[in-house]
């Protein structure tokens, strides 16, 4: 799952001003640099205690009554229509930004992105010193409903390949197929604009919706014509905003992906449902070890069948039964030590002690589990010894005791590293090692 390139944020503050869409109030946004692994956080500080919202799918509100729209919500608190500020982070690859803002909504200053990215290209982007993690599926995921389709197929990069189609004579059927990056972002998906059908428009305005639009910031649709305060910037504009849109949305599944996403009249409320799949797609596949942007601790309490996954080993040298805490660079496993272990039967007879050796094939079988949960294809990797240091040992290990092993990463360099290792039995340590290994393919 894992790619190594670096994680990316802005290199100095950037602020911009408007007008939100929908609210129409005057709005102050500033876009902060932030440490690796925050993600996108948008922070509401016009209210007595600022509140801060993860950009994460399980922080949307039901999209079936956002109106074209995608809002986070915290509580009571929301912040809507982020899904242009969410695309252009997407499209610049930046990882890591708190947006500070005084209004529920961003601004909106031409229904694009291009405002956006020109204010994040000015504030620079600057690598950080840690890893990114990619999203790449290995089968088709779909969702079907209303006409409306979305499939996600396996693809090294990514690629968007979108059809719209109305019975408007303006629009009609648009169709466009874009590999994308920082500059195919930039320069053919940032500019296109928001858009909507007049009947839609008088729609939203009984709703007490498009407060702040104007034809500055939105293209209106008629039978035969558009009104705007500019000419098209694309023949086909229409399709490319719809996949501003979908970058946006799919934003919220909480790490950059690398598939082939094709579209057929999604909109905000398919793209969102489309984010739920890929997230259960990725706790699926990836479990305890998967990654998101700002959130980079693994899960607790990994099982013997997640170990026997990503570990070849199996009895009678599977020597780890659990891990109860497992991060980028420190691991904790657990050993329970019965009579039954076969190297009771001679070491020693009538004397049962766990061969020193054993305890420190355990403890790099721990510190393995580290290593191969941050890489891809962990089933096809093996970890090899290449040293050990410092080893002591003192105290005998016995049947009915739990081991305790608890690994910390000292070094990582391409794919050799350098861990130091300590064994406990409860309170008392029995054992220590640094121990020097590398990933391999089987």
């Amino acid at each position: 799952m894992s790619s190594r390139t670096r994680q990316r944020t802005i290199a100095r503050e950037a602020s911009i001003s408007g007008v939100g869409l929908h609210t129409g109030r005057e709005v102050t946004m500033r876009f902060r640099p932030a440490p690796p692994n925050t993600g996108v956080r948008f922070v509401r500080v016009d209210l007595d205690e600022p509140v801060e919202i993860v950009a994460d799918i399980t922080n949307t509100v039901d999209m079936e009554g956002s109106m074209r729209r995608t809002i986070l919500e915290k509580g009571n608190v929301r912040i809507s229509t982020v899904e242009h500020v969410l695309a252009t982070v997407a499209g610049l690859g930046i990882d890591n930004v708190r947006i500070e803002l005084d209004s529920e909504e961003p601004a909106e200053p031409d229904g694009s992105a291009l405002p956006y990215v020109r204010l994040l290209r000015e504030a620079g982007v600057e690598e950080q010193d840690a890893e990114r993690f990619y999203l790449r599926v290995d089968r088709p995921i779909a969702l079907q409903e209303n006409g409306i389709e979305l499939v996600v197929l396996p693809h090294d990069g990514l690629r968007v390949s979108f059809t719209i189609q109305y019975d408007n004579p303006v629009i009609g059927t648009q169709h466009v197929n874009f590999d994308v990056d920082e500059d195919s972002f930039g320069r053919e998906i940032a500019p296109a604009r928001t858009f909507a059908l007049q009947n839609e428009v008088d729609r939203l305005r009984q709703m007490g919706l498009i407060k702040g639009g104007t034809y500055a910031n939105a293209i209106v649709v008629h039978k035969e014509t558009v009104e705007s305060d500019e000419q098209l910037r694309f023949a086909d504009e229409f399709v490319r905003h719809k996949v501003l849109d979908l970058l946006g949305d799919l934003f919220l599944v909480g790490l950059p992906m690398r598939c082939h996403i094709l579209a057929h009249k999604a909109g905000h409320a398919a793209n969102v449902k489309l984010a739920r799949l890929l997230r259960r797609y990725a706790e699926e596949k990836h479990g305890p070890t998967l990654k998101l942007r700002h959130e980079v601790l693994h899960a607790s309490n990994v099982d013997i069948n997640f170990i026997m996954k990503i570990m070849p080993h199996r009895y009678p040298f599977l020597l780890v039964d659990r891990i109860i805490e497992l991060t980028e660079t420190r691991v904790v496993g657990i050993k329970n030590v019965t009579i039954n272990e076969p190297f009771f039967i001679g070491h020693f007879p009538g004397h049962p002690i766990m061969p020193a050796v054993l305890i420190i094939e355990a403890m790099a079988q721990t510190g393995g589990i580290l290593l191969l949960s941050s890489v891809d294809n962990p089933e096809g990797k093996l970890v090899y010894f290449m040293g050990i240091d410092n080893a002591k040992f003192r105290k005998p290990v016995l049947p009915g005791d739990t081991l305790r092993f608890e690994l910390e990463l000292l070094k990582l360099k391409t794919r050799a590293c350098k861990m130091r290792g300590r064994a406990y039995v409860g309170d008392d340590l029995v054992a220590g090692a640094d121990l020097l290994s590398m990933i391999v393919d089987r």
